[in-house]
């Protein structure tokens, strides 16, 4: 394989911003448990993405 060709490593680059997010404990569960109801179970990312499209109008 020549250098050009070489497979890149790594999540392939999006146009988004990363954001920490913390949350109190009793918030987190409730996430996991309404994620949880969920088939497939999303990951907590995907969930919190999904709620902020629901409320964007």
């Amino acid at each position: 394989m020549s250098e050009n060709e070489k497979k890149r490593m790594g999540r392939p680059p999006v146009n988004a911003t990363p954001i920490t997010l913390r949350l109190q404990p009793d918030l987190l569960a409730w996430v996991d448990a309404e994620r949880a109801k969920l088939d497939p179970e999303p990951s907590r990312p995907e969930f919190i993405r999904k709620l902020i499209e629901l409320t964007k109008g």
